[in-house]
């Protein structure tokens, strides 16, 4: 009789186990004992994990061993095995019914099981570069306002005269015979999952799938020239902090004459002394006498386009809130201004002379029998 087998115990988890703690667990396991790995490297361990792993990722299987345990998918069980012919008849470790299991293995050991990601190279075939990120910082006004700067940059391009190809006039080379020009070769390995394959850049023609009979003399045969350069740049008005600018083809370069990727420009704002960015909205705190906003007044404010005139009633009150309608940042991606809030800081004079003493006295003397704003607070204060 085969022995009885816990599944649980050997992925080391819980019978509650989310299926995220048993995937973790038997990603550390198949690291562990992967017949690669030459430390700990374990076959029978390997097979068995995985085994374990098979049926409990699966919510059908993982419902069956639960109720009827590792005999529900024991080979051994032949006719009497009351689930034949219910998909559990067992493991068959050379088919494709690994489901997710292939993918852990690949992404852990670089090999796959049959199965296309989609996402893999064209050998010898041209492919763009990757994109570029450059950060460049400028003053809070040229962000508000934009404007245009000079920046020195440097790249490399396809070689004109060769098409990217390398080989003299681009014709002077010959298909790679080892991988066909594809670029890549296929290597095959055994493992207790059948025969895996593997795909790495082929090393005679390092990937590029021709060999070079005649070099170009403008690119040495590198297939590309560098560009040392300086370009204008127009930062657009009302930019903000983190957004960027692309500049087409200026990235890093292809490979094998592929086209370049694309040069990322993030805009570092340098904050400005007095004005404070939100949005598209700008904030200045300006301070005001006491007097003036007793009696009222008219200041003439700052604004990123130049002063305006700002009517402040009197008897406004303490950090008031003022908002100036337009004197925003233009939206960067539209026609839409924001606005300037004006928040009041009122102060206090501390070195009245005499005249101004006398003054307030006169005035503290004509509020008599009037209550002051300490004494309304004390008659509405409750205990």
């Amino acid at each position: 009789m085969a022995e009885k087998k816990d599944y649980y115990e050997v992925l080391g988890v819980e019978k509650t186990a989310t299926d995220d703690e048993i995937k973790s667990a038997y990603r550390k396991l198949a690291h562990k004992y992967h017949p690669d790995n030459k430390e700990t490297g374990d076959a029978e361990k390997f097979k068995e994990c995985s085994e374990a792993y098979t049926v409990l990722s699966d919510p059908n299987k993982r419902k069956t061993y639960d109720q009827f345990g590792s005999a529900a998918f024991d080979q051994t069980a032949g006719g009497s095995n009351p689930f034949a012919g219910s998909g559990f008849e067992g493991f068959n470790f050379n088919s494709g019914d690994f489901g997710d299991l292939n993918d852990i293995l690949s992404s852990m050991f670089g090999f796959g099981g049959g199965r296309s990601s989609g996402s893999r190279s064209r050998g010898g075939g041209s492919s763009r570069g990757d994109d570029s990120l450059m950060r460049i910082k400028i003053s809070f006004m040229d962000a508000c306002l934009g404007t245009t700067i000079s920046l020195p940059i440097s790249y490399d391009e396809p070689c004109e005269y060769c098409q990217g190809t390398g080989a003299k006039d681009g014709t002077a080379f010959d298909t790679c015979p080892d991988c066909g020009g594809r670029g890549v070769v296929i290597t095959q390995q055994r493992t207790i999952f059948g025969i895996m394959q593997s795909q790495s850049a082929c090393p005679r023609c390092h990937g590029t799938g021709r060999i070079i009979k005649e070099t170009c003399s403008h690119c040495g045969g590198r297939g590309y020239t560098h560009i040392k350069k300086t370009t204008e740049v127009k930062i657009p008005q009302g930019i903000n902090n983190g957004q960027q600018i692309r500049l087409s083809g200026k990235g890093s370069r292809g490979a094998n004459g592929g086209p370049n990727g694309d040069l990322y420009l993030e805009i570092v704002m340098a904050p400005h002394q007095n004005f404070e960015r939100q949005g598209n909205d700008i904030h200045l705190t300006v301070p005001i006498d006491f007097i003036d906003v007793c009696i009222g007044t008219t200041l003439t404010v700052p604004t990123i386009y130049g002063d305006v005139e700002m009517k402040v009633p009197a008897g406004t009150q303490p950090n008031q809130i003022f908002k100036i309608r337009g004197k925003g940042v233009k939206d960067v991606r539209g026609n839409n201004y924001g606005d300037e809030f004006v928040h009041l800081n009122v102060k206090t004079p501390t070195d009245l002379n005499r005249d101004q003493k006398a003054a307030l006295e006169t005035f503290k003397e004509a509020s008599k029998g009037k209550d002051s704003w300490f004494d309304k607070f004390k008659k509405a204060f409750k205990k």
